[in-house]
């Protein structure tokens, strides 16, 4: 959510992060029920003040023991005539009240809608990120290691995890429909390991690691922005008005809302490893193969919490950047970043980049990872604040990144590290959380 007196002051910007977005934001019937708002405001405050000035002449007519009342007496008014004009200001006090409640509910019924329509507004990209309509238009910015040349025919994730015995496509398809797997014996081991890595890795660079809620009230989604418009993604248990999270950004982000923290509680940094659910809906036929695309996996999230400072913000997107790429190395797997464009960025962001990892079976570098900085937008909708050096009240920003999802990493580590002879070699940095295990070879 942006500062209404922003989008009041900046309007062509808006509008163009609608257009570049490709966001559906009815911004004239917003400042049309923001004017209205405020009209309605004003003129209720207006009644108040007069409803306060009625209340007090009601009580000087008719009040007999009042020195003013005695006054009116002796300056030759007749009691009758002050009870009269009582009467008649009692009576126009009563008109004011009514119509200051009839404002009241008009001002309920203008604030929800003018909450709806705040609640499409995109935030503003940064001037960096490159314009266009999908992902096609994103662009290269950087590429590290070499995807691998094969001198023998190479399988792909399903053959291999066939072949090994560590993943049942089949019977996970049976216990919860498509989209669904099982991992078994060393395929388990193998996606622990790489979680646990991750999780290590980011523990080494100052974040507090945290256990969070995967089942989050509404409102949780509503403030990070996956609500409206992502309804249609998420499992929803809608008689208890709670939704299933995509990723642990939402209860990371989440937990400080409606707080105000003090400046030198800041940055916080903090991640998680959550399962994470997704319904893929309007997917229907993509990625319908393996592992890639799927409706339950387990990821480890970053989040940071920060100053309102850009410079700040734009020194953490690195950071988090840098953290995934440690994984990344860790695992020797050839990766590029990608800057996304506005039209494959989403609502909420001010950037975006993609890590993008080299999958064999795939013939292309394939999203692994997403970094986002949103500078107040999400912060805005959950009400997180701080108080800076000058006292004043200000909301943070937000960012966050993945470090690992999995099973989806299986993919390119199966695939690079498989053998002629059907087996799997182990990345040095994994074979620690797999009991020295070096090699996944096929079962006797």
């Amino acid at each position: 959510m942006l500062d209404i007196k922003f989008i009041r002051e900046n309007v062509d910007k808006i509008r163009g992060a609608c257009e570049t977005k490709r966001v559906d934001c009815d911004l004239d019937r917003l400042l049309t029920v923001d004017t209205h708002r405020r009209a309605i405001q004003q003129e209720a405050d207006t009644l108040r003040n007069r409803s306060k000035e009625l209340s007090g002449q009601v009580g000087l007519y008719k009040n007999p023991n009042s020195k003013w009342y005695q006054q009116a007496l002796a300056d030759g008014r007749t009691a009758d005539e002050l009870s009269a004009e009582g009467d008649k200001i009692q009576a126009e006090s009563a008109q004011v009240k009514q119509q200051i409640k009839d404002l009241e509910d008009e001002a309920k019924t203008v604030a929800d809608d003018f909450k709806a329509l705040m609640l499409t507004v995109p935030q503003v990209p940064s001037e960096k990120t490159p314009v266009g309509k999908d992902e096609s238009d994103n662009v290269e910015a950087q590429r590290v290691g070499e995807p691998r040349t094969f001198d023998f025919e190479p399988k792909d994730h399903v053959e291999l995890g066939n072949g090994l015995g560590i993943i049942d496509i089949e019977r996970g398809v049976k216990l919860a429909g498509s989209r669904n797997y099982l991992l078994r014996g060393a395929g388990t081991l193998l996606h622990h390991a790489v979680l646990r890595l991750a999780m290590d890795t980011i523990g080494m660079r100052g974040y507090e690691p945290v256990t969070v809620p995967v089942l989050v009230r509404d409102e949780m989604m509503y403030g990070t922005g996956y609500y409206p418009g992502g309804e249609e993604q998420a499992y929803r248990c809608e008689r208890d008005e709670k939704s299933l999270v995509g990723t642990a950004e939402v209860s990371l982000t989440a937990m400080h809302s409606d707080e105000i923290l003090s400046e030198s509680d800041l940055p916080i940094k903090v991640a998680a490893l959550s399962t994470c659910f997704r319904r893929e809906a309007g997917a229907a036929g993509k990625d319908t193969y393996g592992i890639y695309r799927i409706h339950s996996f387990d990821k480890v999230e970053q989040v940071v919490v920060c100053r309102a400072d850009e410079a700040e913000s734009e020194t953490f997107h690195h950071e988090i950047l840098a953290n995934a790429e440690a994984v990344l190395q860790a695992l020797e797997l050839p990766y590029r970043i990608v800057m996304v464009c506005t039209g494959d960025m989403g609502q909420g962001k001010v950037e975006m980049y993609d890590i993008e990892t080299w999958m064999p079976s795939r013939e292309a570098y394939c999203e692994t990872h997403s970094a986002s900085r949103f500078g107040e937008f999400q912060a805005r909708r959950l009400n997180i604040r701080y108080r800076d050096a000058d006292k004043r009240i200000r909301f943070c920003h937000t960012l966050n990144n993945t470090v690992i999802a999995s099973p989806r990493i299986l993919i390119p580590l199966l695939e690079l590290n498989q053998n002629a002879d059907g087996s799997v070699t182990v990345p040095k940095a994994l074979r620690p959380y797999m009991h020295g295990m070096e090699r996944i070879e096929m079962p006797e």
